[in-house]
């Protein structure tokens, strides 16, 4: 069974979001997992950290992580869109291939999940109650995961942390 071991708050500055973007008909067995798969066996995450020229890492203390950014856009759940990439500074000019999310300087609501891999998706309201426990105002339809490298290796028990993260007031 899945639990939150850390809320907290990071501010971030204004930011750009660089991936590719999928919807519904993208799942594999209802999960995304075969484009995580397709972007490892590609190279687009390298592809995008030596095309951006500067340290992700720079841009705020999880900036290197690798992001699943989600929506229902129009906040219509019907309207679900799936986004694999990197947070990258504002206006970073955006490869070939890949699109894009700007975001305003905001703060982000952050909760360590920590459990077995596979009981750590799909449980962002777990998340969200815990962020509104802690008297965090949710401010967009949009939320990620965080795959934090040093984090996302199964420790000695097998479990891993995810980072779900939502934008606060």
């Amino acid at each position: 069974m899945s639990e939150i071991i850390k809320a907290y708050k990071q501010s971030v500055g204004a930011m750009r979001f660089i991936g590719k973007r999928y919807t519904d008909a993208d799942r594999v067995n209802g999960m995304f997992g075969a484009k995580w798969a397709e972007w490892w066996k590609n190279g687009w995450f390298d592809l995008l950290k030596n095309q951006f020229g500067f340290n992700l890492k720079d841009l705020y203390e999880d900036g290197d992580a690798f992001i699943g950014l989600m929506r229902h856009k129009d906040g219509d759940h019907r309207n679900f869109e799936y986004w694999i990439g990197y947070f990258t500074p504002a206006n970073t000019p955006v490869p070939e291939g890949f699109q894009y999310q700007d975001f305003p300087p905001m703060d982000i609501g952050a909760c360590w999940l920590y459990g077995k891999e596979n009981e750590v998706y799909g449980i962002e309201p777990m998340a969200l109650a815990k962020l509104e426990e802690e008297g965090y105002e949710i401010i967009s339809d949009w939320w990620f995961e965080r795959y934090h490298l040093m984090r996302n290796v199964p420790d000695k028990k097998g479990n891993v942390i995810l980072d779900i993260c939502f934008f606060i007031k």
